[in-house]
């Protein structure tokens, strides 16, 4: 539960190994290899013997996923992985030479950070002596009434949350102003699903759980007995929080993550739990009234905390400390945390080495520290010239087709495209960087490291209530192979990580550029317009901007999304939930007609045909091709399944098939004919 955001952003793809805790792996001595740089548009990747208007996908990505098995390390392995492990690697450089020979003040501080990460000798010599004053205050607690003050300095101080989350968020109703807002969590499991449902699979994962728990325990100092007992006590408390949880899905809904209270009425509803003990300890600003997201979890939340025995409340909060500093304890508590978390949920067949753990962990602690140097090795200015005149021609391209929705009222048009125009961008890496001048790093104890780090990530957001937005800031950090719509910002946001090969290269034709980036930026345009997006303004506040004809034609245009997807199989028997899928399924189906629609003007503007051949193939299918190669990819069928559940996007297969068979456009590029599966006479279409 360290270094943690409550921000509603639409991330383009959750990073396989990331649906879990921190990966754990006692081989630090694994000496890193540069891993060969990715390119766009792959002619030795398309599987040939393959029909494009049957499986595209195969047809596209066949030889590719033949020749690229999952690495041991992993439990899935695609483009975005490719990248994302260069980008990793020449990250770790960066780290290492800080470690070994910093030049400025700030690369001493990360260096020092990431030289403490990868010390696992200290970790195995020290075992679990870096968390015994945090079992022995938990141990000291002699009421009820103590809990609160206790969880409060875990979650302030120590980056160990438990019950429940809280933090900073902008106000729905009012972007301009940030509140302190509280949510539901306290399980460790992937999903509530896991503790309620009664079938074989989840019983069979619930006894490992309870193993995994034992051993952690017994090498926390617990005995045999206690070990058990606690691990009785942890699901019994984490299943009575899931029950009170709301599914996934239904969170989607911006009005069930909002309630505002008075801290009046909190304590009220939940008697059982010091609330101004827990506001006192975390120093949060006093405040009249905060967001209850879930009312219903904190009521649940209540019963539990007055019917569990002290000590079950006690071997819960140990548990949490424990499960979450196994990761960085000595190699039995990693071999642990890893066999259970990583090998048994995952089915990652080898833990993942240190140095890329310790790369990760420090981008995530630092990581306008570390992108600082790394932009300036990386990211040309040409690069954020050139995504910038993308964006441009893609927010045009939004601006059309709003325009040629034939669903839509010209009101709701209007509003539309006013909210279109409120768009801010923002591209490649911060125009302010963070100051991390008060972050207290050592070289020699990375537990109090990453304390450390928690505890001012913690501070940096409470610093926030009652202050102006800061709408420069960024979510994700300069090197992530990712991307991001923000509702309450109402922005659109593309680190430098992803804006190189295989998703953007100036070289390549513009079809290529269109068919992957391009597809990208329209996808995180669409958030901005799909079934969450859709609720907020311009101006980033939950309002009803739509007419009650237009909004019940979304809602069936919709509801063709959701049952489409609700039929794929990413394992046999394991069916995608539609509903959670359904704001990204949207952002896939819409962002590739609008990149279409901006590739067809941007064509017609250089004078160049569609029909136009490169390499043998037209611009229309190296369109096709570049958008389905960048979702190429092998998955373990452990992690599609823990995906299926807690994953708001579809797997590679369905981000390609399911679009592409919605877009009469790729049928006419590759000459299908109705009635083949990449062709269907019924289409599904929102944007």
């Amino acid at each position: 539960m360290r270094i943690r955001s409550a921000a509603p952003i639409a991330g383009l793809l959750m990073a396989a190994g990331s649906l879990l805790a921190q990966a754990a792996a006692p081989n630090a001595s694994t000496v890193p290899t540069e891993p060969k740089a990715p390119h766009s548009f792959d002619v030795s990747a398309i599987d040939k013997s393959v029909d494009p208007c049957v499986d595209f996908y195969q047809y596209a990505c066949g030889n590719w996923r033949k020749d690229n098995p999952i690495p041991s390390d992993q439990v899935a392995w695609g483009r975005f992985n490719e990248l994302a492990e260069r980008n990793r690697y020449l990250l770790y450089l960066d780290l290492k030479h800080a470690a070994d020979n910093p030049s400025t003040p700030l690369q001493r501080k990360y260096g020092n950070f990431f030289a403490a990460c990868m010390d696992s000798s200290l970790a195995d010599k020290l075992g679990d002596q870096p968390i015994l004053p945090l079992l022995h205050r938990i141990d000291a607690v002699r009421d009820k009434k103590q809990i609160a003050a206790v969880v409060a300095w875990l979650e302030a101080d120590k980056g160990t949350g438990s019950f429940f989350r809280f933090g900073v968020n902008q106000d729905q109703k009012n972007s301009t102003q940030q509140i302190e807002a509280l949510f539901q969590g306290g399980i460790t499991l992937p999903d509530r699903s896991y503790y309620l449902e009664d079938n074989p699979h989840m019983q069979q994962i619930r006894q490992q759980y309870h193993d995994y728990i034992v051993t952690v325990m017994k090498l926390a100092g617990e005995s045999e007995a206690q070990a058990e007992q606690a691990a009785g006590q942890v699901i019994e408390i984490e299943t009575a929080l899931a029950k009170g949880s709301l599914p996934r899905a239904e969170l989607r809904d911006p009005a069930k993550r909002y309630h505002i209270m008075t801290v009046t009425a909190l304590e009220a509803m939940e008697p059982n739990f010091n609330w101004a003990a827990y506001f006192a300890g975390v120093q949060a600003p006093k405040v009249a009234t905060l967001n209850v997201g879930q009312p219903d979890f904190f009521t649940a939340e209540n019963r539990v905390l007055g019917s569990e025995s002290l000590d079950a409340l006690k071997s819960y909060l140990k548990f949490q400390v424990v499960n979450d500093n196994a990761p960085w304890l000595s190699s039995q508590f990693e071999d642990a945390h890893y066999g259970f978390f990583q090998k048994t949920l995952e089915g990652q067949a080898q833990p993942t080495p240190r140095w890329k753990r310790c790369t990760m962990v420090s981008d995530r602690a630092m990581g306008e520290a570390v992108g600082q140097d790394w932009v300036r090795q990386h990211f040309p200015a040409s690069s954020k010239e050139s995504a910038q005149k993308l964006v441009a021609a893609l927010k045009q391209a939004l601006a059309q087709d709003i325009q040629a929705a034939p669903w839509m009222t010209q009101a709701t048009k209007q509003k539309a495209e006013e909210k279109l125009d409120e768009f801010r961008q923002k591209i490649g890496y911060p125009d302010k960087w963070r100051d991390y001048s008060k972050l207290q790093v050592t070289r020699t104890d990375f537990i109090a490291d990453l304390n450390n780090s928690s505890a001012f990530e913690f501070r940096y957001e409470l610093n926030k209530v009652g202050k102006p937005v800061n709408e420069k800031e960024w979510g994700m950090t300069p090197p992530t192979v990712n991307a991001y719509y923000n509702p309450p910002m109402n922005d659109i946001n593309f680190p430098a990580g992803i804006l190189q090969p295989p998703f953007y290269d100036a070289k390549e034709d513009p079809a290529v550029n269109f068919g992957a980036i391009g597809v990208v930026i329209g996808h995180e345009m669409t958030h901005g317009f799909d079934d969450e997006g859709s609720k907020y303004n311009g101006h980033g506040n939950v309002q009803d901007w739509w007419t009650p004809a237009d909004r019940a034609a979304f809602d069936q245009r919709t509801a063709c999304i959701v049952n489409e997807y609700s039929q794929f199989e990413p394992v046999p028997g394991v069916h995608l939930n539609g509903k959670l899928t359904l704001g990204e399924n949207t952002a896939d189906n819409g962002g590739i007609h609008i990149a279409w629609a901006a590739l067809m003007s941007t064509l017609a503007q250089e004078g160049k045909s569609l029909h136009e051949q490169i390499d043998g193939y037209t611009e229309a299918q190296r369109f096709f091709i570049s958008y389905g190669q960048i979702w190429c990819q092998n998955v373990r069928p452990q992690f599609s399944r823990v995906a299926a559940r807690v994953d708001p996007h579809s797997p590679g297969r369905f981000r390609v098939n399911g679009v592409v068979q919605n877009f009469p456009e790729f049928g006419k590029a590759f000459g299908c004919h109705e009635g083949q599966p990449m062709m269907p006479a019924k289409t599904c279409r929102v944007w």
